[in-house]
């Protein structure tokens, strides 16, 4: 006979039952790793959500919306494995931008963007199992923060590969800044808009359908 575990849920992912028994280790691991996989695979398809300004090599896309998303479900730990998996699935299948692949793309200028995609997946999980992303403030707060932890991957390694300043200079020369963060900062914001209202609406409707279950049982 099997059982649920029912301790409290800290993220989505929690809430996606456990069997206990013999298999316990064996079937968490499979969901987690599917988890992760998938999540990637999101994030590979939002990447093809793509839109090209003529001023800077940065493409606009929809990867962010999919590494909020993957960190606020699946937590620290799970949220930034996925984006690992689509790191490196992307070195050899054409999961990034534009359908491209490879280490020229991380070592071009979008290579930094990638690289914070997991900190920033883990850093809305770390915030998500604190209950941040029950509240469309608090949501919508820590979404904007793991966007501007992204800005900073990417800006600080679009300098180093355009050789300019990170922010502007005396000399009036462009920045990182400009080319990197500027134009997205919109776009960015709206997502993290879009991403705080999913998962608080998300929270409240398990926590009605858990209500009429118990119900239900009574």
């Amino acid at each position: 006979m099997t059982t649920t575990t029912m301790t409290a849920p800290r993220t989505l992912r929690d809430l996606i039952p456990q069997v206990r028994g013999d298999q316990t280790k064996a079937t968490s691991m499979v969901t987690n790793v599917a988890l992760m996989v998938g999540f990637a695979l999101f994030t590979a398809a939002m990447a093809q959500v793509s839109f090209k300004l003529s001023f800077t090599p940065v493409p606009i896309t929809g990867q962010t919306l999919a590494v909020l998303l993957s960190g606020a479900t699946l937590g620290t730990m799970y949220g930034a494995g996925s984006q690992i998996i689509y790191l490196v699935s992307g070195l050899f299948l054409p999961f990034y931008a534009d359908q491209s692949h490879g280490w020229d793309v991380l070592k071009g200028a979008s290579g930094g963007y990638i690289v914070g995609f997991v900190v920033a997946a883990a850093l809305v999980g770390y915030l998500s199992e604190r209950k941040n992303d029950r509240n469309v403030i608090t949501a919508t707060v820590s979404f904007v923060a793991a966007s501007a932890v992204i800005y900073i991957f990417g800006a600080l390694w679009l300098a180093h590969v355009m050789n300019i300043p990170v922010f502007a200079d005396l000399a009036g020369r462009p920045s990182a800044v400009t080319y990197g963060v500027a134009p997205f900062i919109v776009g960015d914001i709206v997502k993290a808009a879009v991403a705080g209202l999913i998962l608080p609406g998300s929270w409240l409707l398990v926590s009605r359908i858990r209500k009429e279950n118990s119900t239900s049982e009574q």
